[in-house]
């Protein structure tokens, strides 16, 4: 658990710094040291690397000139702070050494066996491991005290998060001083104990690995499963596009070692990452890996074989009028979306008061919109008059879409197909927006389950740009092809994938955070720590625990448990505390309390 400390801006210990290893990670340390006013030695076995270091150094540091952020005079400075050598004494006169050697025992023992040989007794030695030991480490060193991990994210300039990690022999004094350190460079130091991927990387790991199962078993495209993750959860890049960025040979040693300590399935490398690496294929670094690149080393993402095809308009039923069913949020904000689309729209409840409501509430959320500059009076006033609010189904008559948004309930739910069947025309398409929910279920409640989809929404739906559109193995190609045309008229980003539970996004979001709240249930970091960790380490728009308050508690337990029965897997099944919070009635912020407390309102 880590404890707050001051920052000490008197502190001078660790002046000179020595970096081991120059790749990507290696020449970044090295840059975020320069800037901040240490002395640095670049070290590396290749002269080509370190002369690759020093030409990416001043590159980044010409391009901070150019925007203002650094002046010529210090770049001059920080340049001359940083030398390099290919030999490891090149390292005696450091305060510290950071190793960011490739993750392996034997090429990280040697260069501490090395190391002990040749820096001072009080040199702190860090390593940049994040799937090793680092206890294993500093047990074959011959001052484990000084020795801790220090584990920087790439890119390292830009990341703020460090992880300070110790193991059980490390001193408080190393750790202290490495944390001002790290304060001293800008970042936010967390401290955690020693186990595979410690915070970050222990939850994101799992969560990437999911994702390469995903894709190897043919349930979605790489494409699919990268654009659900974005703009679903808001997060900066796919989760396939991340372990090119990574390495797929990279993501997979880290994967095997969190695997040997936890014997979690869901740490078991997917095949398919093994099958890349021994191909070669390991990502942007290697020009190909789960996207083909431009060439080695390169971003940019290239047509190959699987790019799926663009172009033509796709061939569907025509849909002008739709019926919405259901009262609360998601039902009015679906029918918002449908309605500025220019579709006229019918939403019906279970009473004609409920239904009104509704629309109220959908005017309110327009007059918002007028406020912010975003729509018109005129235009709100236009899209409000296409909606039409019903106290019954059977105003569905008519309509070429029906899309239900009620209780998720299945047995509400096949209730109402049932009733949508009886009302809604020949040829008309029924949708359900379950999140979790079988969408078969609801197909099979009908004497139409060729005309069945699931159009899942994300909350709120008029910001929302994802839809996953769920295909039965009954659902007919029109049926999917006039959803996936829906979809466009609607400015949505449609993904297909097939009908199980949590369709793309759920199915990898929530083990990502039952797996979060393991590690505060075992006492390894805390809800601050870990929600910093995924905010700062790995670009979440929200940390865990903040997020699962905001979703519900009762929520999140629910869908982990369709998981859970689903898949069979020990890793779904859901924590003992979400359990025990929810049968505490801590909902999260809609109950004032969850993993934290909240005002009530």
């Amino acid at each position: 658990m880590a404890t707050p400390l001051s920052h000490d801006t008197s502190h001078s210990a660790l002046r000179t710094v020595a970096v081991v290893g120059l790749g990507t990670m290696g020449t970044g340390i090295v840059e975020v040291l320069a800037r901040a006013g240490r002395t640095v030695v670049g070290i590396d076995i290749s002269e080509a690397a370190a002369v690759r270091a020093v030409a990416a150094v001043e590159a980044a540091t010409s391009r901070a000139v150019t925007r203002d952020r650094l002046t010529g005079p210090e770049r001059t400075d920080l340049l001359a702070r940083i030398s390099t050598s290919t030999e490891l004494r090149a390292a005696a006169d450091a305060d510290l050494v950071i190793e960011v050697a490739p993750e392996s025992y034997e090429i990280k023992q040697q260069i501490f066996r090395e190391l002990d040989a040749v820096v001072r007794p009080d040199t702190v030695l860090a390593t940049g491991t994040n799937a090793l030991s680092v206890t294993r480490l500093a047990a074959e060193s011959s001052r484990p005290e000084r020795v801790l991990g220090l584990h920087f994210f790439n890119p390292a300039p830009a990341m703020r998060l460090v992880e300070v990690v110790s193991s059980v022999l490390t001193s408080p004094d190393a750790v202290t001083a490495v944390t001002r350190l790290a304060l001293d460079l800008g970042k936010e130091p967390v401290a955690v104990g020693d186990r595979p991927g410690f915070v970050a990387d222990g939850l994101l790991f799992g969560y990437l690995n999911q994702a390469a199962a995903m894709y190897e078993a043919k349930y979605a495209s790489r494409e699919d499963i990268d654009a659900a993750m974005r703009l679903g959860c808001g997060l900066p890049m796919g989760p396939l596009a991340l372990l090119d960025l990574i390495g797929v040979d990279t993501a997979r040693t880290v994967l095997e070692a969190m695997y040997a300590e936890s014997h979690d399935r869901l740490h078991a490398p997917a095949p398919i990452l093994g099958q890349l690496s021994a191909a070669g294929l390991t990502g942007r670094k290697s020009g190909r890996g789960f996207y083909t690149y431009e060439a080695s080393g390169s971003a940019t993402v290239v047509r190959d074989a699987l790019t799926p095809l663009g172009g033509g308009p796709v061939a569907g039923r025509a849909v002008h009028s739709v019926g919405v069913a259901g009262s609360g949020t998601m039902a009015s904000g679906i029918a918002e979306v449908f309605a500025k689309a220019g579709h006229e729209v019918v939403l019906a409840a279970r009473s004609a008061e409920k239904a009104q409501a509704a629309k109220a509430r959908i005017g309110a959320s327009l007059a918002r919109s007028v406020d912010r500059g975003r729509l018109t009076a005129e235009a709100a006033a236009r899209v409000l008059d296409r909606i039409t609010p019903a106290g019954s189904y059977d105003a569905f008559a008519e309509v070429d879409l029906a899309v239900e948004a009620v209780a998720e309930d299945l047995d509400v739910k096949r209730q109402l197909f049932g009733t949508l069947d009886k009302v809604c025309r020949p040829g008309a398409v029924l949708a359900t927006t379950t999140s979790s929910l079988p969408v078969i279920a609801c197909a099979r409640a009908t004497s139409r389950p060729q005309d069945v989809i699931g159009l899942h929404f994300f909350n709120p739906a008029p910001a929302m740009k994802l839809v996953e559109v769920v295909r039965t193995v009954l659902t007919s190609d029109e049926t999917h092809a006039t959803a996936r045309g829906v979809c466009a008229g609607i400015k949505k980003h449609a993904v297909d994938c097939g009908d199980r539970a949590g369709f793309i996004v759920n199915a990898l979001l929530f083990p990502y955070l039952n797996n979060a709240v393991k590690m505060v249930q075992e006492h390894y970091a805390s809800l601050d720590d870990i929600d910093a960790a995924m905010r700062l380490g790995g670009g979440y728009p929200m940390g865990p625990f903040e997020l699962l308050d905001v979703v519900g508690l009762d929520v999140s337990l629910a869908i982990e448990r369709v998981l859970h029965r689903e898949f069979r897997d020990p890793g779904l099944a859901p924590a003992p505390l979400l359990e025990h919070l929810v049968a505490a009635g801590c909902l999260g912020r809609k109950t004032g309390r969850g993993f934290r407390e909240y005002a009530r309102r």
